[in-house]
């Protein structure tokens, strides 16, 4: 049956994970021999925490993968019906999580299945302020560009006037990514890219590249600007300098100009936008204050930014207000547990 239309005007794509969230102690960690603030791939010996995390440490399910927060986002701002994600997930129970959980969310997904691999997982053990990530990313690194060219799914891309790529994807299907940024190019909509963290810059700096003269929007942070700057010799280490010069490089579609979104934590948010002439005006945004006894959760922050900003431009907002939206609904993320967002649903309002 193909897959009808309905009114989604974003169409993310990315690696989608299930995050499982369980406050633990030190001994789970030597149990699996994790450190604490450590981020790391699933080795054979890690495989069994994923279950320990659900059956012994309430663990929390959350629909994960950067793009994937993002699209949840991005959904809790805008009306109903407004966001389909796109990835590739196992024929398993984890999968079918995920779907429950994007679909209790508001999102719409069309997975790809993938006959071999499980769906991806990403526990997350969390001690006192500590937390220690392992991911076993499986079925989230066999996505196909067939998928996307299926008739059903194609045509959701050829309705949605947004798109949105997490730079993870770049280590999974380069040619997915080129075929949104070309349709997007083609047809005057506006493609989004993130560069999601540094190691994308540094290790795939050739994938990111091939997909930079499609960029209308580049998100990033401070950490990953510096990334792209040594990869790419710019010489600075100035998050304006570096915005700039993103916003300078050639464009496939000269209708749209580039605009360069850097976050900084706690500094501000660094906005530079091309114009006419080859000038690039560069604007600072002060975050959202909040008191410190307040913030939960900080992981997934920059999703939750991305997720308030793209829906923002979903709505033909000005650039001022997007960049306010996404401040927001980032500061009504770190007060919850994880990349999640406040139950009932909160209504933006411009600060």
């Amino acid at each position: 049956m193909a897959a009808s239309k309905g009114s989604f005007e974003l169409l993310c794509l990315e690696n989608p994970l299930l995050d499982i969230q369980g406050v633990a102690d030190a001994k789970l960690l030597e149990k699996y021999g994790l450190k604490d603030n450590d981020a790391i791939l699933a080795e054979p010996k890690h495989m069994g925490l994923y279950e320990d995390l659900i059956q012994n440490h309430d663990a929390k399910l959350i629909a994960g993968g950067a793009a994937q927060n993002t699209a949840r986002g991005a959904q809790y701002v805008l009306p109903p019906d407004s966001v389909v994600y796109i990835g590739c997930i196992g024929k398993d129970k984890y999968g079918e999580t995920l779907k429950e959980i994007c679909a209790k969310a508001g999102v719409r997904v069309e997975y790809r299945y993938d006959d071999e691999q499980p769906t991806g997982r990403c526990g997350v053990v969390i001690t006192g302020h500590n937390r220690s990530l392992c991911t076993d990313l499986a079925a989230a690194n066999c996505y196909k560009l067939e998928h996307l060219k299926s008739p059903e799914i194609w045509q959701l891309v050829e309705h949605a006037k947004v798109y949105y790529v997490g730079g993870f994807h770049l280590t999974v299907c380069v040619p997915a990514i080129l075929a949104l940024a070309e349709e997007a190019a083609e047809k005057d909509k506006v493609f989004i890219m993130n560069l999601s963290a540094p190691f994308i810059p540094q290790f795939f700096k050739d994938a990111l590249d091939s997909t930079a003269p499609y960029w209308d929007i580049l998100i990033g942070n401070e950490t990953e600007a510096a990334a792209y700057a040594e990869s790419h010799n710019l010489g600075t280490t100035d998050v304006k300098a570096i915005a700039t010069a993103i916003a300078k490089l050639p464009k496939k579609n000269s209708k749209r100009p580039r605009t360069v979104i850097i976050t900084q934590g706690l500094d501000p948010t660094i906005a530079a936008v091309a114009k006419e002439g080859g000038d690039v005006e560069v604007k600072e945004f002060p975050v959202h204050a909040i008191q410190k006894e307040r913030i939960n959760d900080t992981n997934g922050a920059g999703d939750a930014f991305a997720g308030g900003f793209v829906a923002g431009i979903v709505q033909g907002k000005p650039l001022d207000t997007a960049i306010d939206m996404g401040q927001w609904l980032a500061r009504l993320s770190i007060q919850e547990l994880g990349p999640s967002y406040p139950s009932p649903t909160q209504t933006y309002t411009h600060s």
